[in-house]
């Protein structure tokens, strides 16, 4: 809706390597390819939010790349995420020290630093299952 109303600009795509998050990742490219022709939305980048799937880093630096697009940062699994959600804190609240805050961090740092908007280049579903 966001992106059909002109509301929004930079988009990041946030998946993971499972099948269903790497065909949704695709779809919303499709949506973005659909409505940059006629506004200013464009693709910034790919974050992976890992679940640990076997090849999950080289398949989302192919999607990527089948995108037109990078890779922005890719977060490990961690289940310290969880325990910060029980006590309805961030990572960065609930212990700034540990890896995956730092994660987070460098995160931040990617989207706010990256120079690369882009209309993205969807692959057919076909394609995308080869993959």
């Amino acid at each position: 809706m966001p992106i059909r109303e002109g509301k929004a600009k930079e988009i990041y795509i946030v998946a993971s390597g499972e099948m269903i998050a790497l065909y949704a990742a695709n779809n919303i490219a499709k949506g973005i390819e659909k409505y940059a022709k006629k506004g200013v939305v464009r693709l910034g980048g790919i974050i992976c939010n890992s679940r640990n799937v076997d090849r999950e880093l080289e398949l989302l630096r192919v999607l990527a790349e089948e995108l037109g697009t990078n890779l922005i940062h890719f977060i490990p699994r961690d289940n310290v995420v969880q325990r910060a959600e029980i006590r309805k804190r961030t990572v960065l609240e609930y212990n700034p020290d540990i890896p995956q805050a730092q994660e987070y961090c460098q995160l931040a740092n990617n989207i706010v630093t990256n120079q690369s908007y882009l209309i993205p280049k969807p692959m057919t579903q076909d394609y995308l299952e080869e993959i």
